[in-house]
């Protein structure tokens, strides 16, 4: 705990608090409602984890590349989260409300775990490429996530397909590519999401600057 900086800390106290109200909701309701909030935050902290190990890297190396690879496969399984709100609906004998602050905090969780990530990758990134270079990066990041929360809520792909499923994945991605006017939902979605984690991580960033620390100390 005393290698985690303190937004790690604060990261790790909002999922426990999400995993509480599960465990409330469960014992309280005798129902497995919202059970699949364990895996998908278990998912959505594997970003963190290698970013966390991508900061050791000093250098552009295989390993660091391997580490950028994952990362990047396992990004949308963070803010992915933030799509589960389709399943909200009321659910008895727990009021409405308790299951709207579950929602919401495991979406909250999601989300932070993923921009932090991405912090963290563009913290390393920025010491070896110039900021043009990074904020590209970065920025195709965030757009690749919007694609790969869609193919993944509404396709019901995951992230392992692209070693377990690979074909399927390539073609229904190149079909896609090639017929976008067929696809609009797909672009559409991909587009707009993509957007508003834009907003949220050039938020964070530009709060952080205005209160004038570092996100990750």
């Amino acid at each position: 705990m005393k290698k985690l900086s303190n937004i790690e800390k604060m990261l790790i106290a909002s999922v426990a608090f999400t995993l509480l109200l599960l465990a409330v909701r469960i014992v309280v309701a005798q129902q497995l409602t919202y059970v699949f909030y364990i895996w998908n935050l278990f998912l959505a902290t594997i970003p963190l984890l290698l970013s966390r190990r991508l900061l050791h890297q000093q250098a552009l190396t295989i390993k660091s590349f391997f580490l950028l690879a994952g990362w990047l496969l396992f990004f949308p399984n963070a803010p992915y989260i933030i799509t589960d709100i389709f399943h909200y609906e009321s659910r008895p004998p727990l009021p409405m409300w308790f299951d709207l602050l579950l929602v919401i905090n495991a979406a909250w969780c999601g989300i932070m775990l993923g921009l932090v990530s991405l912090l963290q990758v563009e913290q390393f990134l920025a010491k070896h490429l110039n900021p043009f270079w990074v904020n590209g990066c970065i920025t195709g990041s965030l757009l690749l996530c919007g694609y790969g929360i869609y193919i993944g809520r509404f396709l019901r792909f995951n992230s392992w397909d692209i070693i377990t499923n690979p074909v399927a994945l390539f073609t229904t991605s190149v079909h896609r590519v090639f017929n976008p006017f067929e696809y609009k939902s797909t672009w559409g979605f991909t587009l707009l999401f993509g957007i508003s984690l834009c907003l949220f991580y050039y938020t964070i960033k530009a709060f952080n600057k205005y209160i004038g620390g570092k996100v990750n100390s």
